[in-house]
């Protein structure tokens, strides 16, 4: 008799039955579909991209920022000692102008002592200063600057020689230092000016570098929060460009230390 409490072996599959498939199904398990794990691939890999732009440009712009404040202090400081500069030229520049007025006085009142003395206007020629004489007194008291050119004069005759100068004044020994100076001064003010507006130029440069390191965390966080592949890849690869770009010019700017 057949037992009827045990299992018996299972016969063929009924006609129309569906078989069950070999091996793991997609979709089943957590395994993925291909077309949805490429998405997420793709996905993943422009996070990744757009984190490393992030941060690249976060750096840069922390290092445009420091070089631009660093380039305005230069330009400060330059514009700061050109200032100073054209002031002590305008102090030399007064001094030089005080010491020709007492060369001038002087001078006029020798001539009128030697035309009292002799009898002439302007000194003759092989003059000697007498001490005992006004015109003497007078010419002791020549600055050590001026005297110079007044031997040359004399020594030209101006009294006889038509072409002699008209003046000491007119003489290449008439060197005042105090003009000298002030001319100096007056170079390094200008030297000064130059460097600043230099120092100008760079530091608007590192500005520009820095707005442009905002536009590349501007695509770069808003490319990583977008849904559409394309639109997330557009602007993680504008990001990208900009920020080669913005690389490529940083580079050749001076550095500021």
């Amino acid at each position: 008799m057949a037992d009827h409490g045990s299992p018996g072996p299972r016969g063929p599959a009924a006609p129309g039955a569906a078989t069950p498939p070999a091996g793991p199904v997609p979709g089943a398990s957590g395994i993925p579909t291909a077309p949805g794990g490429t998405v997420a691939a793709v996905h993943r890999h422009l996070e990744l991209v757009a984190a490393i732009l992030l941060g690249v440009a976060t750096v840069m712009t922390a290092w445009s920022a420091f070089q631009s404040a660093r380039w305005g202090g230069e330009m400060a400081t330059s514009y700061s000692a050109a200032g100073a500069a054209r002031t002590e030229s305008n102090r030399a520049s007064t001094l030089a102008g005080q010491q020709t007025i007492i060369d001038v006085q002087l001078f006029t009142d020798w001539l009128s002592a030697l035309d009292a003395e002799q009898g002439r206007v302007g000194p003759s020629s092989g003059y000697v200063p007498d001490p005992a004489t006004y015109s003497g007194f007078l010419y002791a008291r020549f600055r050590e600057e001026f005297r110079p050119a007044v031997d040359a004069w004399v020594a030209q005759d101006p009294s006889e020689n038509p072409d002699a100068p008209p003046s000491p004044f007119a003489m290449d020994e008439y060197v005042l230092a105090a003009t000298q100076e002030s001319q100096r001064l007056e170079e390094k003010a200008d030297a000064a000016v130059t460097l600043a507006h230099r120092a100008n130029a760079v530091k608007d440069d590192y500005v520009l570098a820095t707005v442009l390191c905002a536009s590349v965390l501007f695509f770069g966080g808003i490319g990583a929060k977008l849904s559409s592949p394309r639109l997330r890849l557009t602007l993680v690869g504008i990001g990208g460009v900009v920020l080669l770009a913005t690389l490529g010019v940083l580079i050749s700017y001076p550095v500021q230390v």
